[in-house]
C-alpha cells in the first residue's frame, strides 16, 4: 500500500516531516511528486530525502517534462547516493497547466525510454550512452504509472506491456472510480500475463465534494460513473467529504478482489491527513512488518 505527498511551493520541509510521521505506519511507501500539475515545488529528490530522514520509505517521482537525459541520469545518481531506492518514471503534466505556462518542455525521452534508461543503469551498470557507471550498478526499484481508462481503451494494456518490457517492476494506476471498466482492463492484463511480471497497485482518490468529483469527470482520461456523481450530489453538503471517503473505501475493497491487483495507491490530493482514516476503514491497518 502506497500513498502520496505533494511537496510545498517553498523551501520549508516542515509539512513533509509532519506528514511522514502521520503516515508511515499506514503506508509502506510514500510517493514524492515531481512538480505535479507543472507547478514549481520543492524538488522530489529533496522531498524523498526528508522522508528517509523521518523514517519513511520514499518513492521519488521523475518526469520527462523538465529534464534531458543528462539531467535525469545525474538526478538519479544523486538520489541514489542520498539513499533513495524507489523511482516512479513519468511523462509529466504539460507545462501549460502550471504556473509557468510559457516555459519550454523538454521530453528528450518519453516515460518508456526513461524506464529503460534506469533499467540499464541498474542491470548493466551503464549510462544510456553506453559508458559504465563508476562504482557499478545502482539498485533502483523501478515503477511507472498507467491509465486504464484513456481512449483508445483497447490499446491501454499494450502501453502497459511496453513499460513492463522496458523494466517496470511496479505500476500505480490512474484514479479508479469506474471499477467495472478497471475490471475489464485487468482482464486484458491477465490475458497477456502481465500481472505475473509486474506489481499492479490500483490508484484511488477520495473526493472532497460533488464539485470535485464533477471536475474529475471532465479531466481527459478519467472515468467517473454518473451514479457516483448522483450519490455525491445527494449527500448533505456538510457530509459530502464523508461520502467521498466512503466511496474511496468501497473502491479499495472492490479492487482488492480483482485477480492480479497486488495493492492500492491512495492519492489523497491536498488531503493527506485523511489517509490513516481511509486505510483503517478499508481494513488495511495495521500494515505488515518487514
Amino acid at each position: 500500500m502506497t500513498t502520496e505527498i505533494g511537496p510545498p511551493k517553498g523551501a520549508s520541509a516542515n509539512e513533509i516531516r509532519e506528514l511522514v510521521h502521520e503516515l508511515k505506519d499506514y503506508a509502506d511507501a510514500m510517493n514524492i511528486t515531481d512538480n505535479q500539475t507543472a507547478v514549481v515545488r520543492l524538488s522530489s529528490i529533496a522531498g524523498a530525502v526528508h522522508v528517509l530522514n523521518e523514517g519513511g520509505e520514499p518513492v521519488m517521482q521523475l518526469t520527462c517534462r523538465d529534464r534531458n537525459r543528462i539531467a535525469m541520469q545525474s538526478d538519479i545518481l544523486g538520489a541514489y547516493s542520498l539513499g533513495v531506492r524507489n523511482i516512479l518514471c513519468l511523462s509529466g503534466d504539460h507545462q501549460k497547466f502550471g504556473n509557468h505556462p510559457t516555459s519550454k518542455n523538454v521530453y528528450d525521452l518519453d516515460s518508456v525510454q526513461l524506464i529503460d534508461m534506469v533499467r540499464r543503469m541498474r542491470d548493466e551498470g551503464k549510462f544510456l550512452c553506453g559508458e559504465p557507471l563508476e562504482g557499478g550498478p545502482i539498485r533502483m526499484f523501478i515503477g511507472a504509472a498507467e491509465n486504464p481508462f484513456a481512449d483508445p481503451f483497447e490499446y491501454r494494456v499494450l502501453r502497459l506491456q511496453k513499460k513492463v518490457k522496458a523494466g517496470a517492476q511496479f505500476i500505480q494506476t490512474q484514479a479508479i472510480f469506474d471499477v467495472e471498466k478497471f475490471e475489464r482492463w485487468m482482464g486484458m492484463v491477465r490475458d497477456l500475463g502481465l500481472h505475473e511480471k509486474v506489481a499492479i497497485l490500483a490508484g484511488v482518490v477520495p473526493a472532497k465534494s460533488f464539485g470535485a468529483l464533477r471536475y474529475m469527470k471532465e479531466v481527459p482520461g478519467m472515468a467517473v460513473p454518473d451514479d457516483l456523481l448522483a450519490r455525491m450530489k445527494g449527500a448533505p453538503k456538510g457530509k459530502q467529504a464523508e461520502e467521498g471517503i466512503k466511496i474511496c473505501v468501497e473502491t479499495i475493497q472492490r479492487v482488492r478482489q480483482i485477480p492480479g491487483v497486488r495493492g492500492v495507491h491512495v492519492m489523497a490530493i491536498m488531503w493527506e491527513r485523511k489517509v490513516p482514516e481511509i486505510v483503517t476503514q478499508a481494513g488495511l491497518y495495521p500494515r505488515p512488518k518487514i
